[in-house]
């Protein structure tokens, strides 16, 4: 698979490089650490707002008062930490207060942030802090539960930092290749940037006619495609099919998108990756992805499913394929995309 840079911190998938803080090493998403899906959150309902005001923030602690942060808010923080630095408990200081909506547990946020060792102090991983921000969903099960801890109960335009033990990042395990033991405490610095509308499970668009000449598609109940690649050579060209039309927003260049996806080889006809068997949506930024697949969703609009035929120029060819994946330098890959929402 391409690499942009991340460590075993990230899970690398194709078609792009997902790189996820999860417990289980494999949910934090980069193509650049990217994520982002919309610039507001949805309307509160009376409910939502109920559970607003039950939040209750993790709290603070003598640890992560002690870290120094500067900088303005959405750009990258000039952090000092006290090193070494060993917490029991994930604790958690607003370094920057913001007045937006708060975060609870189930949503999906957008944050621009930075890791550091609280071991040594030094700088593990970081976004770009250039409009590609990470997603994370503050759900202690789908990432490291100290990152859930520490944006639990924030609010938009806030900037958090978090002093988080073993026992609630890697564990018993560390990150060999982030330099992170098995003993470390971590320091995460997070600008929470906008909280996210939920997000529909499949594409919703009205159907289109096939084109002759694409892969077949066939979807099970709850949106899974299967392909059926037709006996042919494959096209020389990029190939894109539109089979259900979304009435959402166009998706820019650049932008970051929220798709299902399989990706099938069509010369063996064996998928290579799945979201759908993953059980949950990926998200990442059109130019973080292999050159055919980001020049296929852009112009495309959410809600819609689309077909893209990708030839080995425009795939992993340049890359000498994706050994790993069973694709040759020489195949031609297919993906059929669901566009779930984009920012």
């Amino acid at each position: 698979m391409p690499h942009t840079g991340c460590s075993e911190f990230f899970e690398i998938s194709s078609p792009y490089e997902r790189c996820v803080v999860r417990t289980a090493l494999s949910l934090f998403i980069v193509a650049g650490l990217a994520v982002s899906l919309a610039a507001c959150s949805p309307a509160a309902t009376p409910e939502a707002e109920e559970t607003t005001a039950a939040c209750t923030p993790t709290p603070s602690g003598a640890l992560s008062d002690g870290v120094t942060v500067s900088g303005d808010f959405g750009t990258k923080p000039t952090v000092e930490v006290a090193s070494p630095v060993s917490a029991e408990e994930t604790q958690r200081t607003v370094a920057i207060e913001g007045d937006g909506d708060q975060a609870v547990q189930g949503d999906i946020v957008d944050v621009e942030f930075t890791l550091y060792s609280a071991e040594t102090g030094a700088e593990l991983s970081a976004t770009e802090y250039a409009d590609a921000p990470t997603q994370f969903e503050i759900d202690e099960t789908k990432f490291l539960a100290g990152i859930a801890k520490t944006l639990d109960c924030s609010t938009v335009g806030s900037r958090l930092v978090g002093v988080i033990p073993p026992a609630d990042s890697w564990g018993e395990t560390g990150s060999t290749e982030l330099g992170v033991a098995a003993t470390d405490s971590i320091v995460f610095v997070a600008d929470v940037l906008s909280i996210e509308p939920p997000v529909a499970d499949k594409a919703w668009g009205e159907d289109q006619e096939p084109v002759e000449g694409f892969p077949a598609v066939e979807l099970a109940e709850d949106g899974t495609p299967t392909l059926t690649i037709p006996k042919t050579d494959p096209p020389k060209e990029l190939g894109i099919e539109v089979l259900k039309k979304g009435d959402g927003d166009v998706v820019a260049d650049g932008a970051t998108v929220t798709v299902h996806y399989i990706g099938v080889n069509w010369t063996s006809g064996e998928t290579f990756d799945s979201s759908w068997a993953r059980g949950e949506p990926a998200a990442f930024a059109t130019t973080g992805v292999i050159e055919g697949f980001g020049t296929g969703l852009v112009g495309q609009t959410v809600g819609s499913q689309v077909v893209i035929v990708i030839p080995p120029d425009l795939g992993y060819g340049p890359a000498g394929g994706s050994p790993d994946a069973g694709i040759a330098a020489d195949d031609t890959i297919v993906f059929v995309v669901d566009i779930l929402a984009t920012s």
